[in-house]
């Protein structure tokens, strides 16, 4: 296994960009040849890629998504796709393990993003999502104020990392992962350093130039696109060639690492998949409410047919005792019938006494002394767009609130943050979208959409984001009101 695919004991962070600017693209030595010098002479049937799969992946989703949601908004933004070309070449230098950017032959014609850390597991996603988030520090220049030049306006001490991968004219990225025994960073040697070498083409942060137009989003896409787009790109299903274009590279970032001598721990064993979790618990005829309900929270249960004709004892009417059959509580008062089905469950605390009824098919029977109660409901299914938040749907309550299983539509994951965002991991904000979240989950798939079970929960300090499954979800930290959700996957 990878030293990134690998869980270890933090600590360790640093950027870095290129601090060169340039106002002139040399036109000497084409960028082809160029590159051409960092690929194997020999081409090979199954050659070891620089990057693992899922790693090229997360790194171009999540660059597209970001392009794809600048703001103020970008009417010439184009979408990037992955260059072979560009990872070579991004592998070759990341094996030099040198703490600066190169090789300077390159730096002409591309573009260059750096990353290092050590100690902690941190994705190459967790890496480009720092990059972006110099946009804290970054002013966008407004035409009118470009005269002729645009100023440039970073409040922080680097912005270039962020207006590289919002560059509207590069559209092509291609990165690599290279573990160092030994690295210098800034005069400290780290052990086991994990090096992330991004490579562009063509390069942005021209001097005088702001990254983007500021328009309606497609609305000033180049010819060769053909009117198209997609989540906000300039788009083209065919690939297209691009001619050349003036471009630069990025710079040196983040704050030096802490005098602390890393310990790496490496896992002889790559991470296990979580296991999908469910909110409905499938129980039989005979379950008895305080068998399966012991502390947890307990919601929504699915019952087999024929509990008309089970044995198991009800005791109660509207309020059931806890030493009776869910299910057959649930056919008593009509929830379900003989075919079985779901029931959702709520706890209502100490009864004084239960009262014994026929209904549907089913005697309950009498309990003159207090004991714990439950009682049942339908649950429902409710077909929900990309949009719609638990806060809209079915808001937390005390002492229990059910959610409908909500069916999704396919490529909610693709949905823009401004209009579908998701805040946390695991639980999250009850402002977030049902089915993206569901998507960021795993508990659907974005290609598909399905059912899901909802859970609403208190609030919550904070909410960490993370990125799964294609879906990048956002932190937010002390909100201001608000609950939160738990989202289950459903048995098919």
């Amino acid at each position: 296994m990878s030293c990134l695919l690998c869980s270890v004991v933090p600590v360790g962070l640093a950027l870095l960009v290129c601090g060169a600017q340039a106002f002139f693209l040399p036109n000497t030595t084409s960028l082809e040849k160029l590159l051409s010098k960092y690929q194997e002479a020999e081409p090979h049937s199954r050659v070891r890629r620089a990057i693992p799969w899922s790693d090229r992946q997360e790194i171009l989703m999540l660059h597209n998504k970001l392009r794809g949601q600048v703001y103020p908004p970008a009417s010439n933004m184009e979408y990037m796709t992955w260059d072979e070309e560009l990872e070579r070449s991004a592998a070759a230098w990341a094996q030099e393990c040198l703490w600066e950017h190169g090789p300077a032959s390159l730096l002409v014609s591309i573009g260059q993003n750096l990353a290092v850390h050590w100690g902690r597991y941190r994705s190459p996603g967790f890496h480009v999502q720092s990059w972006y988030d110099e946009v804290k520090d970054y002013t966008y220049p407004y035409p009118h104020e470009c005269n002729p030049w645009c100023p440039e306006r970073c409040s922080g001490a680097m912005c270039t990392h962020y207006t590289q991968m919002v560059w509207a004219t590069t559209n092509k990225v291609g990165c690599a992962v290279h573990t160092c025994r030994s690295m210098n960073v800034w005069g400290d040697i780290w052990e086991n350093a994990v090096y992330l070498v991004c490579n562009y083409s063509p390069k942005g942060n021209w001097i005088g130039e702001a990254p983007y137009k500021h328009g309606r989003p497609c609305s000033e896409c180049p010819p060769s696109y053909g009117g198209g787009c997609r989540n906000n790109l300039c788009y083209q299903e065919e690939p297209y060639s691009q001619k050349p274009e003036v471009d630069e590279m990025n710079e040196v970032e983040s704050p030096p690492a802490p005098k602390v001598q890393p310990r790496v721990v490496r896992p002889s064993k790559p991470k296990k998949t979580p296991a999908i979790n469910f909110m409905t618990q499938v129980v039989r005829c005979d379950t008895k409410m305080k068998d399966t309900c012991k502390g947890s929270t307990c919601n929504r249960y699915q019952c087999p047919a024929g509990c008309l004709s089970n044995k198991a004892k009800v005791f109660g009417s509207l309020f059931y005792e806890s030493s009776s059959s869910i299910c057959r509580a649930a056919v008593h008062y009509g929830v379900i019938d003989d075919q079985g089905g779901l029931v959702d469950v709520t706890r209502n605390g100490m009864v004084p006494f239960f009262v014994k009824s026929q209904k549907n098919g089913v005697e309950s029977l009498s309990k003159y002394k207090p004991s714990s109660s439950f009682t049942v409901s339908k649950v429902r299914e409710k077909s929900v767009d990309c949009y719609i938040t638990v806060a809209q749907l079915c808001p937390f309550e005390k002492p229990a609130t059910h959610c409908p299983r909500v069916q999704c539509p396919a490529r909610c994951g693709e949905e823009p943050s401004y209009w579908a965002p998701v805040f946390g991991t695991n639980i999250y904000a009850d402002t977030s979208s049902i089915c993206k979240a569901a998507v960021h989950a795993g508990v659907i798939s974005d290609e598909n959409g399905g059912y899901a079970d909802v859970m609403p929960v208190g609030k919550k300090k904070s909410y960490v984001g993370s990125l799964r499954n294609g879906v990048q979800s956002e932190s937010l930290n002390a909100p201001q009101d608000g609950n939160a959700f738990r989202i289950f996957a459903v048995r098919q």
